[in-house]
C-alpha cells in the first residue's frame, strides 16, 4: 500500500468532523511554508536538511561526476509534468514505438521504465485488495472450520495457521476501526462532490487550489454555501496549495478504502491482479509480464515522490528537488491496496538491471507472504552496490516489533540483515513535532528521521503542485539525498552512503515531544531511531568528500571500505 496518508485523518478526527464553514484550523503558518524540508536549522529554527546552504556553500564550483539514476517503485508518475519531464531516465538502448524489445531485457518499449501490474493488452491494476485479506481466505478453507490443535500440525502447516490466525485478527480489528471513519466521513463524502460541483461551475474551471477558492467571491448564496463547505475542507486538512481534484479523490480512495475493510471479515477479496496482468504469479521466474503504461490509474503519489526526490532545479518552474543531477527511472507495482510481493521482488531486479544506483521504496504493508523472493530482489540489488530507501510507514507503531514489509530482515533469519537498506521516518518542522504523529519508529529498525510533513512535491497535471504527508515523503528526501551525493563522489559504495546520512545527521538538541501514537507520552529522537536523528545535506557532503569511496565497477560493497568508515 503506497505508504502515505490519504489525506491527515488525525486532523480530522481531532475536529470531530465539524466542517461547518471556512473556519481556519489552529495551522501552523510558518514553519510549515513551500519547501520548508530544505531549510537549514542553525539559520531558521526550522529542521529542514540543510539542502540550500549545501548547493550555495559546499557546491558551489564543484561538478557533479555522474549522472544518477534514481528507481521509484510506486504508484505511476505523470510523465508530462513540466518539472519531472526533463529528468525521466531513457532507456537509450530501446526504440520508441516499434513494438520490439530492441534491447532484449524481456520487457517491450520501456523508455521511461516499466508498469508490472499491467496487462499486455494495455488494462491496469487500480484498486487491489489487502495482503491480511488474501492470506485469510486463502488459508480460511483449512483453518476457518473449528478449533485447531497447533501440536498436530507439521511445521509448514503450524506456520501457516499462524499466519491466518494473525491475519484474521487484524483484519477485524481494521474492519471496527474502519467502521468509524465510515461513520464520520459518512456525510462528508455524500455533499462535497456535489458542493465541488457547483463551485467548478462557478468558477468556470474543473481544477482549483484552496487558495483560489479562497479568493473567490461568489454572490449566490448556494455558492456561498458550497465554497463554504469545500473550503473548510481545505482549511482544515491543511491542504490549501493542492488541488480540489486531488484533494477530493484522496478522500474518496480513502473512504472506499475503508469500506473494503469492514466488507473483508465477510467477503473474499476480487482478484484484481489475475485478471489483468495474467502471468503465473506462483513463478517467480515468470517475470516478463506487464506493460509500458506508466502513468497507470493514478499517478498522485509516484508523482509526488519523484518531484521531492529530483524536480528539475534548471527550468525556474515549480520545486526544486534535493538532487540536482539524476534521472527518475519510473517503475509501477503499487495499486490502490497492498502490493503483491512478486512485483516487488521484479521491480528492484529491473531497477539493478537497468542501471539504477538508488531505489525509492515508499510503500509498505504487514504481511509478505513470499518474503522469499523480495530478500532475494534485496540481496541482488546489495551484490550489484544499489542503495535501498524504505518508509517506514504511518501507523505509528513500534516497527521493532510490529511487523512492517519489505524489510531489511531475511525471512529465516531475523538476526541477519542488508547492509544496503535504510528505514526512513517522518519529522516536523518544530521542536515540538519532531516526529510526526503518524509517524512509524523504532531505535532498531529506522535509521533516520527527514521531513515528510506537509511537504510541497509534484501532482498530475502536467503543472500542478500540492502538499502530502506521510513517510513516504521522507523517504523520497533519503533517496535524493542520496542520489546528491553519488552524483559528486560515484566512487563510494551504498553502504557508505548509507553510514554517512547516518552518521551526519542532525541530533536535535530539543529533549521531548509527543510519542507518535499517544496523547501526551514524552520522548525523544534517540529512542524512536537507530541514529536519534533527521539527515543534513549540509553535512552528509561533508563527510562524504573526506571517504575514500571503494565502489567497483560489477560488484557490490566492500568490506574494507566499511571497516574503515567504522573507525
Amino acid at each position: 500500500m503506497k505508504n502515505t496518508r490519504c489525506f491527515p485523518i488525525v486532523i480530522m478526527l481531532v475536529l470531530s468532523y465539524s466542517f461547518v464553514g471556512a473556519q481556519s484550523l489552529n495551522e501552523k503558518p510558518d514553519p510549515y511554508k513551500k519547501g520548508w524540508h530544505l531549510e537549514d536549522h542553525q539559520s531558521t529554527g526550522i529542521y529542514g536538511i540543510s539542502l540550500d546552504k549545501a548547493y550555495n556553500e559546499f557546491l558551489t564550483g564543484k561538478t557533479p561526476k555522474k549522472k544518477v539514476i534514481v528507481a521509484v517503485i510506486d504508484s505511476g508518475i505523470d510523465t508530462a509534468h513540466e518539472d519531472l519531464k526533463p529528468i525521466l531516465w531513457q532507456n537509450r538502448k530501446e526504440i520508441p514505438g516499434n513494438g520490439i524489445d530492441d534491447d532484449k531485457n524481456g520487457y517491450i518499449d520501456d523508455i521511461h521504465g516499466w508498469n508490472f501490474i499491467g496487462g499486455k493488452d494495455g488494462k491496469n491494476v487500480g484498486k487491489d485488495s489487502y495482503e491480511a485479506v488474501r492470506v485469510y481466505y486463502k488459508f480460511k478453507p483449512e483453518f476457518g472450520n473449528g478449533a485447531v490443535d497447533e501440536k498436530t500440525l507439521s511445521e509448514e502447516k503450524r506456520i501457516q495457521y499462524q499466519l491466518y490466525t494473525k491475519a484474521k485478527i487484524q483484519i477485524e480489528a481494521q474492519a471496527k476501526e474502519a467502521g468509524m471513519y465510515i461513520m464520520i466521513l459518512k456525510d462528508l463524502v455524500a455533499k462535497i462532490p456535489s458542493a465541488d460541483s457547483i463551485v467548478k461551475l462557478s468558477m468556470g474551471k474543473e481544477s482549483y487550489t484552496g487558495d483560489e477558492l479562497q479568493d473567490f467571491k461568489p454572490s449566490d448564496a448556494s455558492v456561498i454555501k458550497a465554497k463554504s463547505l469545500v473550503l473548510g475542507f481545505f482549511q482544515q486538512t491543511r491542504q490549501m496549495e493542492n488541488t480540489n481534484v486531488s484533494l477530493i479523490a484522496d478522500l474518496i480512495q480513502f473512504y472506499e478504502g475503508e469500506k473494503s475493510k469492514v466488507e473483508a471479515v465477510e467477503k473474499e477479496p476480487v482478484k484484481y491482479r489475475q485478471d489483468v496482468v495474467k502471468d503465473n504469479y506462483n513463478d517467480i521466474n515468470d517475470r516478463f509480464y506487464g506493460n509500458n503504461d506508466l502513468m497507470g490509474t493514478d499517478a498522485s503519489h509516484g508523482t509526488h515522490v519523484a518531484g521531492i526526490i529530483g524536480a528539475s532545479r534548471q527550468n525556474q518552474v515549480g520545486i526544486n528537488g534535493v538532487a540536482n543531477h539524476v534521472e527518475i527511472m519510473t517503475i509501477r507495482a503499487v495499486p490502490d491496496g497492498d502490493e503483491h510481493d512478486k512485483d516487488i521482488a521484479n521491480a528492484i531486479r529491473y531497477a539493478v538491471d537497468n542501471g539504477a544506483w538508488v531505489v525509492n521504496m515508499s510503500f509498505g504493508k504487514s504481511f509478505s507472504p513470499e518474503k522469499k523472493w523480495v530478500d532475494e530482489a534485496v540481496k541482488y540489488a546489495e551484490s550489484k552496490g544499489v542503495l535501498l530507501v524504505h518508509a517506514a510507514g504511518n501507523d505509528a507503531k513500534n516497527i521493532d516489533v510490529a511487523d512492517n514489509f519489505p524489510s531489511r530482515n531475511f525471512a529465516n533469519d531475523t538476526l541477519k540483515v542488508f547492509s544496503n537498506w535504510i528505514n526512513v521516518g517522518a519529522s516536523g518542522a518544530s521542536d515540538t513535532d519532531l516526529a510526526a504523529s503518524f509517524s512509524n519508529y523504532g531505535k532498531r529498525e529506522v535509521n533516520v528521521f527527514a521531513p515528510g510533513v506537509k511537504i510541497y512535491s509534484s501532482i498530475p497535471g502536467g503543472n500542478t503542485y500540492g502538499d502530502k504527508d506521510g513517510t513516504s515523503m521522507a523517504s523520497p528526501v533519503v533517496a535524493g539525498l542520496a542520489a546528491l551525493i553519488l552524483s559528486y563522489y560515484p566512487e563510494l559504495t551504498a553502504e557508505q552512503v548509507k553510514l554517512i546520512i547516518e552518521r551526519s545527521a542532525l541530533k536535535p538538541s530539543t529533549s521531548s515531544f509527543t510519542k507518535p501514537g499517544t496523547e501526551d507520552e514524552k520522548t525523544n529522537l534517540d529512542q524512536l531511531s537507530k541514529t536519534g536523528g533527521i539527515v543534513n545535506a549540509l553535512d552528509a557532503l561533508k563527510l562524504a568528500s573526506t571517504i575514500k569511496g571503494e565502489r567497483k565497477s560489477s560488484e557490490g560493497n566492500s568490506d574494507k571500505s566499511i571497516k574503515r568508515m567504522k573507525k
